[in-house]
């Protein structure tokens, strides 16, 4: 797959002119409701998979199932992210109003950070063939560890990053609107949404560090590997809003993302032995993560939690 240097240039103007929109429409600190999150989440997968459609049409359908692919997977892996989103928020008490700008600079950020892991990634993989193997493994003992574990919570007052923060950085006991940093008494101090947007950065690079190998099993094309990411976790912040209510319900979806985390390092490690079609591949994850979430709200549908929020939406 050859790649010219304006494919690249091209790809990284749609996204900045995307944020820049994203920020535009969301420039007064809002309250988003769960329309408005489904509208924008509709716009994002459309993008997304409009640029699969553009690579289908520039290089063939087999790149086209790979990038598709690791669409699939970065994005249900986005879906655990929301979920730790929302025990941050939680924990913190932050505003409605104020989470959309969190998640848009920690989108910025998971961009950046992603792009140098799937830099760093694909020149290891040039230079050493046996990393894929490395991959492979880790990607099936993360899957064991996360079915053996899915039920633990998370707790941000155990995370040694906020407890760093904290020390390192003076951080104020009250929001001030939606700033991260005020100027007091002469010094300038961290707001709480400060500590938040920290938080929610480190949780992202953890969870690249899964998703990205994860994404290398299904291509080992940089730019497919890079472009999937991206159009995933763009819609990340609509996602999240779509979601964060409704987390109590998807309770075997942690079983199915370990699942298809253990299928896709499989699959990296039978790769001189037996070479798995992309095709096969990509509806292996729909598969598993359509039954996860079926099974999730067949599970949850006589619960309380869903009846309280069905009689709330009446």
């Amino acid at each position: 797959m050859v790649v010219p240097l304006w494919a690249w240039a091209a790809v990284l103007g749609v996204i900045l002119v995307m944020l820049a929109i994203d920020l535009f429409a969301h420039r007064r600190a809002h309250v988003v409701g769960v329309r408005e999150a489904a509208v924008w989440s509709g716009v994002w997968v459309a993008f997304g998979l409009g640029f699969g459609a553009v690579v289908w049409w520039a290089w063939g359908g087999e790149f086209a199932a790979q990038y598709f692919a690791g669409y699939v997977i970065e994005k249900s892996l986005a879906v655990d992210n929301v979920f730790v989103f929302a025990i941050i928020f939680g924990y913190f008490a932050v505003p409605r109003e104020y989470q959309h700008r969190v998640l848009f600079y920690g989108v910025l950020g998971a961009l950046v950070f992603r792009a140098a892991f799937i830099a760093a990634g694909s020149v290891l993989i040039a230079s050493f063939a046996w990393v894929l193997y490395v991959f492979g493994a880790f990607l099936v003992a993360t899957g064991v560890r996360m079915a053996l574990h899915r039920d633990e919570t998370i707790d941000p007052d155990r995370s040694v990053v906020l407890k760093l923060f904290r020390r390192v950085v003076p951080v104020t006991d009250t929001y001030h609107g939606n700033k991260f940093v005020i100027r007091r008494a002469g010094r300038w101090a961290a707001t709480p949404l400060l500590a938040v947007l920290v938080l929610v950065e480190v949780t992202d690079i953890v969870f690249a560090v899964d998703s990205i190998p994860a994404v290398f099993a299904v291509t080992q094309q940089a730019f497919l590997v890079f472009t999937s990411n991206a159009f995933a976790i763009l819609g990340l912040r609509a996602l999240y809003f779509l979601l964060a209510d409704l987390m109590h319900r998807f309770v075997y979806l942690e079983l199915g993302l370990a699942l298809v985390l253990v299928w896709v390092g499989v699959k990296m490690l039978l790769l001189d032995l037996c070479k798995i079609p992309t095709g096969l591949s990509l509806a292996v994850v729909a598969a598993t993560l359509a039954i996860a979430v079926t099974t999730s709200w067949i599970r949850t549908r006589t619960a309380p939690e869903a009846q309280a929020s069905g009689a709330e939406r009446g």
